[in-house]
């Protein structure tokens, strides 16, 4: 499996929140870290979306930093998982009671792919 990064690219936010672009051989790492809303999941989504143009093999959305996670920001991964279906492979890295405890809460662990840690992640992800 490869290691090496390629690019990393740091996105710009909304206060309270940021957002930044990794690539580890082919698969794209998005990082969030701060309060995943209303308010900054659209950044979130556009970070998705630009991430995605560049065709990567997987796509991880890595939640390790999010001190909150409202329903905006889950649906964005939805959202993302269903831009993804069949074509790029999908997962997100959360743990603990701010991320991994909502998304388990209301169903979508199984849904967008839930793993404790960006190496389960890629491993799960054939990377």
């Amino acid at each position: 499996m490869e290691q090496s990064s390629s690019a990393t690219n740091g996105v710009a936010t909304a206060p309270g929140c940021s957002i930044n672009e990794e690539w580890i051989g082919r698969t794209a790492v998005i990082s969030v870290s701060g309060v995943l809303d209303m308010l900054t999941s659209p950044q979130l989504e556009a970070a998705i979306s630009a991430a995605l143009q560049k065709n990567p093999t997987a796509l991880v959305v890595d939640l390790t930093d999010v001190d909150f996670l409202a329903s905006a920001g889950m649906g964005v991964l939805v959202s993302a998982r269903d831009q993804t279906a069949g074509t790029t492979g999908f997962a997100v890295v959360a743990s603990g009671p701010a991320t991994s405890r909502p998304l388990k809460l209301v169903g979508l662990a199984e849904v967008v792919g839930l793993y404790p840690t960006l190496d389960e992640a890629r491993a799960a992800l054939g990377e």
